[in-house]
């Protein structure tokens, strides 16, 4: 690949990444291939490899921006001064989480695929990414809740972050599930994200 500045490498990293999120915003994982992401840039096939060698590191590297967005989002939220900080705690991060629903829609597939066809530096970087959303939500913790051990704030993250793997399927079901559901007789009540999200809060910070 011929010599290009960070700026231009960056932007271009960027236009692939984000016409993998219009493609995403309509069609699943499996339907988009490497070819169609390409269609939506300027970028013709060829170059498109200079950036990202599969389709699972370009959508890795979404994912990775997904977190990134969310983690500067929680890390900039503040406590209240007076009034309920589970409740407030609770609120600020359900109201986070709407905003991140590609990011959830992400957690929600199967990231062994999509791990195993990227390369390490792109791994790497990911795991990065996550880590950092780890340690925002922590420290969030730290200022809503300063007397909260940190055995308690261990057990809050590595309940809280699992959960997130679940949302999406729970709360975005399709009309087939639907129908298939009715079918078994199995009741199904409809809830929003940010409900989900914010009780499940509650309840673990009880």
């Amino acid at each position: 690949m011929p010599k290009v500045s960070a700026e231009v490498l960056n932007a271009r990293k960027d236009e692939i990444i984000n016409a993998c999120a219009k493609l995403y915003e309509t069609r699943s994982f499996k339907e988009i291939t490497i070819k169609d992401i390409g269609t939506e840039t300027t970028l013709n096939r060829t170059s498109l490899y200079n950036y990202f060698q599969t389709k699972e590191e370009i959508f890795l590297a979404l994912f990775k921006r997904e977190y990134d967005l969310w983690s500067a989002e929680v890390a900039a939220l503040k406590p209240p001064s007076s009034g309920d900080r589970v409740e407030a705690f609770a609120d600020a991060i359900a109201r986070s989480l709407e905003k991140r629903t590609v990011l959830l829609k992400l957690l929600s597939m199967n990231m062994y695929d999509m791990e195993e066809e990227s390369r390490m530096e792109s791994l790497i970087e990911f795991k990065r990414a996550y880590g950092r959303s780890i340690a925002a939500v922590r420290h969030c913790l730290q200022a809503f809740f300063p007397a909260m051990d940190d055995a308690r704030a261990e057990a809050f993250l590595f309940t809280f972050f699992p959960f997130m793997y679940g949302i999406y399927p729970y709360v975005f079901v399709t009309e087939k599930q639907r129908e298939a559901m009715d079918a078994a007789a199995i009741s199904f009540p409809a809830i929003s994200l940010y409900r989900l999200a914010h009780d499940t809060i509650c309840q673990l910070l009880k």
